[in-house]
């Protein structure tokens, strides 16, 4: 008799409640079948298995319409039909490739190994009969009748079952590696039926004839028929145990590599000079020792220990648990390195690693100090948000070098399974602890700075949500005792510093945010980039080239070209790249022998890097009435958006175009009444919305655009057309509106007004209750911009607008385009001094 593997006796010893589609049949009367009414299910093919009701047996699904089908009942959480296929080698079974009966089950479990490969844990349920089978696009679908089991209760029946549970106990003692729980088992079991499918399930019989027992309805035919395979077996098995007998004294290969093992162990020990060399297994349990375990993993170990050495090394089980428990010993259950805690020093590192940054920088000093003062208290985790390039992931490795402690970095960006974090159980093929054990195993040590790096990008499956699995790791609180499914021990997480990385905040699930110190990291202002190219930059990009700056010279005008007409962004990764160019270049003539040193000037840059990609296009796009300049936030840094407005006849039907999110148009619905409600006080014409069509466009069309913050320059953008009056093109707004013509506060100002500089605008209109959040915003860049706060959208109207030009007075003698004079006035002669009307 064959033995379930570990997937199957986790499977078994997991408590489950009743399965939820699996409705309770009556039971028929003593000794009549009885047929229920046909209904419709997923069919699912097998091959070279029979699942019994009753049994729990993983599947391992390989074709992919048959990955489709179980994922389906996953989600509709609804039974699945098991059947065997007659032909292993069909590929696309259809009716008649497929046996006639098989087992209803429910899908307990669907897993994914790291190999690729698909589990589904199935548990049996009832027998049932096909009668048709059709394809869908949910896969195979069967109409089906389930099969109720007749059972005579009779003194027969309770004697055969109570003789062969006699017999099953007798073959498992016989069969060698048959596990105990399985012995126990089937001894506990007092249904007929349930015990004589749990048998037909483990006996080491052809698949066909484990389906010609699942075609038996009547239990005690079933019984007879199971009873007649388990007789031969244990035949079998005692013949074999007295072969083994006759033969003890033969060796078999085991003992012969056991003694082979001997004589190199003794040869090994002569070669030694007389001593004797340690075991593998004397140096892995020195090393455990060595390891300083808590007391529950200790007594974990010891009992793994105790099993490995029972065990043979040819034993399947062997080296899965020789490598968990090589795992155990080398992780870092006991070293800390110590922390540096020289404030001084500290802000000389960070000085040294990052140009700007004040405000995260004086955020660590602060946490140093505290460490200082207080060595045993809370470590707050920190995440740091920002755009694309600002130097988060560096900053991390900079504090770890500030603190004296090793750096340990992870990217979440599509994790989308909870094993990742946790980790998957020893009892699965290939298993190995998550990402936050793993890691730790590698730094060698208990307290690194950890940085979970793009943690907004985390994804959500089917094998769970690893943000929730965060939460543990996280907590203060609980991670002194986080358990990893592989280790199935506490491991102590809480002088581990975390730090998180990410680009938009709002992305990161609420329960995992509040784990965390958030700390913004704005982009950087025009000098910031400057200062950060010519002391990190290009001395990087020429180390990368193979130059230095005696051979590759790169004049300061240049950079400041590049960010003008070439990049645009919060960080400076476009700009390293733009740099890496350059000095390509040079690198490339003084390789091919043209010079022997380069200087790259100005009149170089378009030649190395082609046209300028950024051109002053404001005042040509606000030239017209119609447009107005907004600003918009993004998570790689502020920008300036234009708003154009149009009119045409219709029926008052207002337009919007471009990517507009719900919250943008409801915006534009807002300005649009505001208008409408202002028409008198704009001396415009109220009817005009009833006889024409307003259309609204955003440019860039292929971008989702949303957010409040375009309010007012919808609204100065509305009145710009109807009045005349062109937008002024140094000028650039952002503000939400409301109905009665307040200015809100939104958020980003600092990346907007960085935006709105690196665009050339001089004049930035945001509401009054943003005024604290220029505190934000650089001095210099304070001082070389005009900053002008609304508070009704009057005062927007007042800035933003040009005012209408007064009309000139008509010359003498010139045409007039209004007033002509009377027919017969032409016939008269002019007066002297003036000229005739053309």
């Amino acid at each position: 008799m064959s033995g379930p593997d570990d997937t199957t006796r986790e499977a078994l010893r997991e408590e489950r409640p009743p399965p939820a589609a699996a409705a309770p049949v009556p039971a028929p009367p003593e000794g009549a079948a009885q047929r229920v009414e046909p209904e419709t299910l997923l069919i699912v093919p097998v091959r070279n298995m029979v699942l019994f009701p009753g049994v729990v047996l993983p599947v391992v699904v390989g074709r992919p319409r048959a990955v489709e089908t179980i994922q389906e009942a996953v989600r509709t959480q609804k039974p699945i039909g098991v059947l065997l296929q007659r032909d292993e080698k069909v590929d696309e079974p259809g009716r008649a490739d497929l046996h006639e009966v098989g087992t209803l089950a429910e899908v307990v479990r669907f897993l994914t190994a790291p190999d690729g490969r698909h589990h589904a844990i199935c548990q049996g349920q009832q027998r049932f009969r096909l009668l048709s089978l059709s394809e869908t696009q949910k896969g195979l679908v069967g109409t089906i009748e389930r099969l109720v089991e007749t059972e005579t209760k009779g003194l027969d029946l309770q004697a055969r079952f109570v003789a062969q549970k006699a017999v099953a106990k007798e073959v498992l003692d016989l069969s060698p590696g048959a596990p105990e729980d399985l012995s126990n088992a089937l001894q506990g079991i007092q249904s007929p039926s349930l015990f004589v499918d749990m048998v037909a399930t483990f006996l080491d019989i052809p698949v066909q004839e484990k389906q010609a027992i699942l075609e038996i309805v009547d239990v005690g035919e079933r019984l007879a028929a199971v009873g007649t395979k388990l007789a031969h077996l244990q035949q079998v098995l005692q013949l074999s145990q007295k072969i083994r007998e006759e033969t003890k004294g033969t060796l078999e290969k085991a003992q012969k590599d056991y003694f082979l093992r001997e004589q190199l162990r003794q040869i090994h020990k002569e070669l030694a000079g007389g001593e004797e060399d340690k075991s593998e297994l004397e140096d892995l349990r020195e090393a455990l020792t060595k390891a300083a375990l808590p007391p529950e993993a200790q007594k974990e170990v010891e009992r793994e220990l105790r099993r490995l050495e029972r065990m043979n090394e040819s034993g399947p089980e062997y080296s899965m648990l020789r490598t968990y428990l090589d795992v155990v010993a080398e992780l870092p259950w006991g070293t800390v390195s110590e922390d540096s805690l020289d404030v001084a020093r500290a802000r000389e590192i960070l000085d040294e690693d990052h140009h700007g940054l004040q405000k995260v920088k004086r955020h660590i000093l602060e946490y140093l100090a505290v460490r200082k003062l207080k060595p045993d208290g809370r470590r707050p985790n920190l995440c740091l948000v920002g755009p694309p390039g600002v130097g988060k992931t560096s900053l991390g490795q900079s504090i770890a070098r500030a603190m004296g402690r090793k750096f340990v970095r992870v990217s979440l960006g599509g994790v989308h399974d909870e094993g990742e974090i946790r980790g998957h159980r020893r009892t699965y093929i290939g298993a190995l602890p998550g990402i936050i054990v793993n890691s730790l195993r590698k730094a060698g040590t208990r307290n690194p700075v950890f940085m979970l790096d793009e943690i907004d990008k985390l994804g959500r499956g089917i094998q769970g949500d690893p943000s929730s699995a965060l939460l543990e790791v996280l907590d203060p609180e609980q991670n002194r005792a986080f358990r990893d499914n592989y280790l199935g021990v506490p491991f102590d997480l809480s002088q581990v510093l975390f730090i998180a990385t990410a680009n938009v905040l709002d992305q990161i699930p609420t329960p995992l945010r509040d784990r965390f110190e958030v700390v913004e990291i704005p982009g950087y202002t025009r000098e910031e980039k400057l200062e950060i190219a010519r002391r990190y930059l290009v001395p990087r990009q020429l180390d990368a080239n193979g130059l230095d700056a005696k051979r590759c010279a790169i004049d300061a005008a240049v950079l400041a070209r590049v960010l003008e007409g070439w990049t645009r962004e919060a960080g400076v990764r476009s700009l390293e790249r733009r740099i890496a160019s350059l000095v390509r270049w040079a690198a490339a003539r003084i390789a091919a022998g043209e010079a022997r040193r380069v200087r790259i000037r100005v009149g170089d840059i378009e030649a190395i890097l082609g046209p300028s990609r950024y051109q002053d296009e404001t005042k040509a796009r606000t030239a017209l009435p119609g447009v107005a300049t907004g600003l918009a936030w993004t998570p790689h840094g502020g920008e300036i958006l234009f708003v154009e407005a149009t009119s045409m006849p219709g029926k008052g039907q207002l337009v919007l175009t471009g990517q507009l999110g719900d919250v943008m148009r409801e915006s534009a619905l807002a300005a649009q009444s505001l208008v409408k409600s202002r028409m008198r006080a704009l001396e415009l014409d109220p009817r005009f919305f009833e006889t024409h069509d307003v259309h609204v466009h955003l440019p860039a069309g292929a971008i989702q655009k949303d957010g409040p913050s375009a309010g007012v320059a919808l609204y100065v953008a509305l009145v710009s057309l109807l009045t005349g009056r062109s937008a002024r093109p140094e000028v650039a707004m952002t503000g939400e509106i409301s109905l009665r013509g307040l200015v809100l506060p939104v958020g980003g100002i600092k990346e907007k007004v960085l935006g709105a500089r690196a665009a050339g605008i001089k004049t930035v209109l945001l509401p009054r209750r943003n005024e604290p959040d220029l505190a934000d915003v650089p001095e210099s860049v304070r001082a070389e911009m005009r900053f002008v706060l609304l508070e009704t959208v009057d005062d927007a109207l007042a800035q933003a607008l040009v005012p209408l030009a007064p009309p000139r007075r008509q010359r003498r003698g010139a045409a007039s385009p209004v007033v002509r004079r009377p027919a017969r006035a032409r016939a008269r002669r002019p007066r002297k001094g003036r000229a005739p009307d053309a």
